[in-house]
């Protein structure tokens, strides 16, 4: 009769034991989140920010070397002969900003390049041209379209994009980890397709973000959903209900604040500058604006970085295919192996018995990390 309340009190023990052993993966997102977010934008600061003074004269080259040695590494200013040779460099991202002085100064920036570097480069010029009493004309060689006035619509569409391919990969790695890996392949280049074409209509007819090159925009979209899925999925064979945490430093924590789309490298720490050379929401982000506003100059090594993460999320699959074959085979021999000793030691009913009841405890385990799984994803969304 004693025995009801010890029951209870082990079943209360064992039950929060679980619970405060799963709010560890939403504390390590609440860590990872904050410093990487607030590492990455909380105190942005341009350094080595490239900007041209437009002149070869005297006055251009004094001007130029005093904002250099006043900036203290903030600024990187070079002289250019004339507004042609200023305005290429805006148009290949070689720089952010040309300053014409005279009468009347004005400064050309590229809005599409980066709005956030644009004010940086415009708040300077602005300075400069009131310590010699004119006004400043800014002029805007690479505006964005009307529906994307920031310039950081494309980096809210990376942020939908991702966290459709990042949510799938729960939805297919967990519930879909009964099914064979070929079909969960299948599944995976269908979801992707899905998030890409989902993410092409929120960037053209819904909220006109680009005005034109709708179709490359789906086409790098795809190439860079499908490659987190395979990623994703891949590593569930491996990492089960602990992918969801894994996925989210990857394609969420490190990638949305390395990819460009808020700030500049030239305005961040070095860590998340770095990452920016070939992490793939820099490769999406950079190719989009490649594509849509600088008439394609390096898209070819934007894309080739989207291709590179394509790669590795094959590898991963292949590397799952690989581990799945093992533990099939590792499992067909233990069964094989239970069911001699089954037999020998309580007849085959018996045995049977047994079997049939931890095949039943495994499914309702595997029903609970699923579930949990799920949520936890959910919770990262």
């Amino acid at each position: 009769m004693s025995s009801g309340p010890s029951a209870a009190a082990g079943s209360t023990a064992a039950a929060l034991r679980h619970v405060l052993s799963h709010l560890v993966t939403p504390l390590l997102m609440c860590i990872g989140m904050g410093l990487a977010y607030l590492g990455a934008f909380h105190a942005p600061e341009p350094h080595d920010l490239r900007v041209d003074v437009v002149g070869s004269g005297p006055r251009a080259q004094v001007l130029a070397q005093t904002l250099q040695d006043k900036g203290d590494g903030a600024l990187s200013v070079r002289t250019v002969p004339d507004r042609a040779t200023a305005v290429n460099h805006l148009r290949t991202q070689a720089s952010y900003g040309a300053y014409l002085p005279g009468k009347h100064p004005e400064l050309l920036v590229a809005g599409a390049s980066s709005d956030t570097s644009a004010t940086v480069v415009e708040k300077v010029f602005t300075k400069v041209a009131a310590a010699e009493g004119d006004p400043l004309k800014v002029t805007d060689t690479a505006p964005t379209a009307d529906g994307d006035p920031t310039g950081q619509g494309i980096f809210f569409l990376l942020v939908a994009v991702s966290i459709g391919s990042y949510a799938s990969v729960a939805v297919i790695g967990g519930a879909g980890a009964v099914l064979a890996l070929r079909i969960r392949a299948v599944l995976t280049v269908a979801a992707s397709l899905a998030v890409s074409l989902i993410g092409a209509v929120l960037a053209g007819p819904l909220f006109g973000l680009v005005d034109h090159g709708l179709g490359g925009l789906w086409a790098m979209a795809w190439l860079y959903s499908l490659g987190i899925l395979l990623i994703g999925v891949g590593l569930h064979t491996f990492l089960k209900r602990w992918t969801t945490l894994c996925v989210m430093v990857l394609f969420v924590m490190l990638n949305f604040t390395s990819s460009g789309g808020i700030f500049r490298p030239e305005l961040q720490p070095g860590f998340f500058g770095a990452l920016h050379s070939f992490w793939n929401g820099a490769g999406f982000v950079e190719g989009v604006r490649s594509h849509v506003y600088f008439g394609g100059h390096a898209l070819g090594r934007h894309v080739l970085v989207l291709a590179l993460w394509f790669v590795v999320g094959l590898a991963v699959m292949g590397a799952a295919g690989l581990a799945e074959a093992k533990r099939r085979r590792a499992a067909v021999e233990a069964a094989q192996a239970g069911a001699v000793v089954g037999s020998a030691e309580a007849g085959g009913a018996q045995g049977r018995g047994r079997h049939v009841k931890a095949e039943a405890r495994t499914e309702a385990d595997d029903e609970e990390d699923l579930e949990e799984e799920l949520e936890e994803a959910a919770v990262g969304v």
